[in-house]
């Protein structure tokens, strides 16, 4: 394969990078209260970016994945499909963004850049085929996550919570760069397919240490219980558009990033209840883990922190899939049910998720973010069209039909019951859940429909505030109504390979 060949099937990446750069450049020379433009034009780099994904879709179409660079990157369908996720993410944080930092007199556009080169480490990630790789890409998005979270630089809580935020995230990365180190020292490659080649002949108690310290540093990245502390204060101290990207973009990362590490690095028939069992230790994370952001989902009165343990729980939800990958994966190009769910379940949670926030965005103003419930009392009167917005994303985040929530749910327990019942505990656990979740989903729906209004919404949201909501409650009922059809775009990305050709 030549030089060119390789550059092609890395257009996404490049493209986001690249792009990210210019504006960078173009934003330093801006005048001040001026940079609205620079949001669309990383609007223009993400639609490029996604037009370069379908590009690459189709030479894959055609010559099959491949792996770059010595299998250091690694192109196929899975890789394109979480790219596009990231990149949809991205460019509806991009929409929702604009009239917030006009509220809140945000006069600086380097966060648009920062909102792709965090993507561009999100694709890194999930292209990874080597376990620098994997460390790069995570560093490359949480760099840009701390930054954000920080924003307003001259508010106290924003500022706390970056810095919660960055030296958790900077624990979690040494603790990740302890454990390729003993994976390398054991094996003597980082290659995820050289590893798994080993794998089976390594049961070294060093080895093992090696594979639970990824699992610890992989746990932080999408808020796994007891890996969570710094998620509630993170969210709620970041600006809400951003918060929705960190809860949607960089958990769907997260879990990109376990899928490549562990099915492809250290996936086999003796893995997953035998020796090493890594499957096992994150079933007992999945079940924790959601029962502990519904608890504690159950007692907030603050809308973004019941958002984000809301979205820890969820974390639960995916590392079902996770496991149920972990089961039921089979050999390297060989697509199981769990894969095709879990990115169906990503697809779904996505723009949920950002259209939640979304929404909380729209009802706050400077100086009255509205972030309790409360807050919240008689919206439908006042703004018909951002309740029925956020009613139809608290169904889907509770799995309850006609939405894409409930269908991923469906189909990632679906899987989990595959391998002759012996997840079915794990299955009962997510369903009461689930049942629990509900309570305080509705009692925001109840808040927007049963109470007598309190508070005006003074202001309309701009064209492209509505068009983003629009679109993402459209794609989340499309999701539940057609599920079909996305499922077999999800099972046709599922593949992923881990070997160089």
């Amino acid at each position: 394969m030549t030089y060119l060949d390789q550059l092609y099937y890395q257009l996404p990446l490049l493209t986001v990078v690249v792009g990210g750069c210019v504006l960078l450049l173009l934003e330093a020379f801006a005048r001040a209260g001026s940079r609205r433009w620079v949001m669309h034009l990383g609007v223009g780099v993400v639609v490029v970016a996604l037009a370069a994904c379908w590009l690459v879709w189709r030479r894959i179409d055609h010559n099959g994945a491949v792996a770059l660079f010595d299998g250091m990157i690694l192109a196929d369908k899975f890789s394109l499909f979480l790219a596009m996720i990231f990149l949809l993410a991205t460019l509806f944080a991009m929409l929702i963004s604009a009239d917030y930092f006009d509220e809140h007199a945000f006069l600086y556009g380097e966060l648009y850049p920062l909102l792709l080169f965090a993507s561009a480490g999100m694709i890194i990630l999930a292209m990874a085929g080597d376990l620098v790789t994997v460390f790069l890409g995570i560093e490359t998005m949480s760099l840009g996550a701390y930054v954000m979270t920080g924003a307003f630089r001259r508010a106290k809580r924003p500022s706390e919570a970056a810095m919660k935020y960055f030296l958790t995230g900077a624990f979690a990365t040494a603790i990740l760069i302890y454990a390729i180190a003993l994976v390398y020292g054991i094996t003597g490659t980082t290659n995820l397919a050289a590893i798994r080649a080993a794998t089976a002949a390594h049961t070294e108690p060093l080895f093992l240490i090696g594979e639970l310290m990824l699992i610890v540093a992989l746990g932080f990245k999408i808020a796994a219980v007891p890996f969570h502390m710094w998620a509630p204060d993170a969210y709620e101290g970041a600006p809400t558009p951003i918060t929705g990207y960190m809860a949607a973009g960089i958990k769907a990362a997260g879990i990109a990033g376990i899928l490549r590490v562990f099915s492809a690095g250290f996936g086999g028939d003796v893995l997953p209840y035998g020796q090493l069992g890594w499957a096992t230790i994150f079933a007992v994370l999945a079940v924790i883990t959601m029962t502990v952001g519904n608890v504690a989902a159950l007692r907030q009165d603050n809308i973004k922190r019941l958002l984000a343990y809301s979205s820890i729980a969820h974390a639960g939800y995916l590392l079902i899939g996770v496991v149920a990958a972990g089961v039921t994966g089979g050999a390297e190009g060989s697509p199981d049910v769990a894969r095709p769910a879990l990115l169906y379940y990503l697809l779904a949670y996505t723009f949920t998720t950002l259209g939640a926030f979304g929404v909380v965005a729209y009802v706050g103003r400077r100086g009255d973010e509205r972030n309790n419930v409360d807050d919240w009392a008689g919206l439908a009167a006042r703004q018909p069209g951002a309740a029925l917005a956020m009613t139809i994303f608290m169904l889907s985040l509770g799995g309850i039909p006609p939405t894409g929530g409930f269908f991923g749910k469906f189909y990632v327990f679906r899987a989990a019951m595959q391998p002759d019942g012996q997840l079915l505990w794990l299955v009962v656990a997510a369903v009461i859940n689930s049942v629990v979740s509900v309570y305080y989903y509705l009692r925001i729906v109840m808040t927007m429909y049963f109470r007598e209004p309190t508070r005006e919404v003074q202001r309309a949201p701009s064209g492209a505030v509505t068009v983003a909501l629009i679109a993402c409650a459209v794609v989340v009922l499309l999701l539940g109504i057609l599920p079909g059809e996305w499922l077999d775009i999800a099972t046709s990305s599922a593949m992923f390979t881990s070997a160089p050709r």
